[in-house]
């Protein structure tokens, strides 16, 4: 519960605090997009990989070079980029109502069948920072290959308190 004397950003800034967590730099298109779009009361991010100051930590497919274990920590990554990019939108997380859809995506060897498990990287840590309203629909999907060979990517679609700014726009 937020107190009067706590500004913007406070009730979600202070969770993830808590976790230990923080939110990075959004990354760079690494191609003709914009990290995040407001459209009425939603955000729509574009597919975020989990780069960490700039790089990509690991590469490779899912069940061959990287593992099941160190993907679910890499989709957690990638839904903290996603909320950087909605909240360098929007400019404060706490007017997220509700996380409506993660899609997930894994670079998957041929045998891992596991994306589910993978993608619960990002699903738990919302539900961790967001309580009910980080209980959302969700895709897990398993592909031959990811941008930059990264083994995970997903987006979101989050619902807002009200519409976003109209002179919103995404930082480029």
């Amino acid at each position: 519960m937020s107190t009067p004397a706590q500004g913007p950003g406070t009730r979600v800034r202070a969770r993830l605090d808590e976790l230990g967590l923080s939110l990075p730099a959004v990354a760079a298109p690494v191609a003709a997009y914009v990290p995040a779009v407001a459209s009425g009361n939603q955000v729509h991010t574009s597919g975020q990989l989990p780069f960490i100051d700039g790089a990509l930590p690991e590469t490779g497919k899912v069940g061959a070079e990287v593992t099941p274990e160190r993907a679910v920590e890499l989709a957690a990554t990638s839904c903290l980029n996603a909320l950087a990019a909605i909240e360098d939108l929007i400019g404060d997380l706490d007017r997220v109502v509700r996380i409506v859809k993660l899609t997930g995506y894994v670079a998957s060897d041929p045998s891992f069948t596991a994306q589910p498990a993978v993608i619960n990287g990002a699903s738990e840590l919302l539900g961790e920072i967001f309580a009910d309203a980080g209980r959302h629909a969700r895709s897990a999907v398993g592909v031959a290959v990811l941008p930059l060979d990264s083994p995970v990517e997903l987006d979101l679609l989050v619902e807002l308190d009200g519409p976003a700014a109209p002179d919103s726009a995404p930082a480029v």
